[in-house]
């Protein structure tokens, strides 16, 4: 299932998610430009390598934050940023922008570490927003729960659209985190993503990122 929008507008424009999402593509865009060797040595050095980082984690501390905007491919940097363009303009709104910022950097931090603690002897580097980003659905889902999210699901050469609640949507989604975690056995970083979400869930309901337009808009 794809979520193709969501039925809950902000009140003030996603000027941080409009800047990460160009931030995102320009790097994209400078990946493009290398050869692949020199793309490669450029994700080993800016990527979050688990046995790197726990081999000296004061020196390599930085791939924390520099692994979260380097992607693989077309179809890696599409997907995170619709995902980011869908749910983060109303956590932003409802954060702002300052603190925003703060938490989605930190989400992304923790999101590598709960998968260098899964696999921390991994000499692969892991790229990617997507842990930052499932920090940001998890703080959706604290904050508007009933919000309906436009959603596409194929069947075979079927396409249906339905609405569904905030919820449904992301509970559905962390649950195939978690199976494929545990079963999926491919090179997505799935425990990633699920410390991600456990922190926007965690930042949002214990309040340590509590909104600043309250009440929450539970649309």
């Amino acid at each position: 299932m794809f979520p193709l929008a969501d039925i809950n507008r902000p009140l003030r424009p996603p000027l941080v998610v409009k800047l990460l999402v160009a931030l995102n593509v320009l790097v994209f865009a400078y990946e493009l430009l290398l050869t692949p060797p020199a793309r490669q040595a450029l994700f080993g050095a800016y990527g979050f390598v688990p046995a790197q980082f726990w081999a000296d984690p004061l020196g390599k501390g930085y791939q924390l934050f520099t692994s979260q905007f380097l992607h693989g491919g077309w179809a890696h940097i599409l997907g995170n940023m619709w995902f980011l363009w869908v749910f983060g303009d109303n956590v932003e709104d409802s954060l702002g922008s300052g603190r925003f910022t703060l938490f989605y950097l930190l989400g992304g931090a923790l999101a590598a570490l709960a998968q260098g603690i899964y696999g921390p002897n991994v000499n692969a580097p892991m790229i990617g927003a997507s842990g930052a980003i499932s920090a940001v659905m998890g703080a959706y889902v604290i904050m508007f729960p009933q919000a309906r999210i436009l959603t596409l699901l194929w069947l075979i050469v079927v396409p249906l659209f339905f609405y569904l609640p905030a919820y449904v949507y992301l509970g559905y989604w962390a649950l195939v985190q978690f199976v494929s975690g545990l079963f999926g056995g491919s090179h997505v970083a799935f425990w990633a993503h699920l410390g991600g979400f456990g922190w926007g869930l965690a930042a949002v309901h214990t309040r340590a990122f509590g909104p600043t337009l309250p009440p929450w808009r539970k649309a």
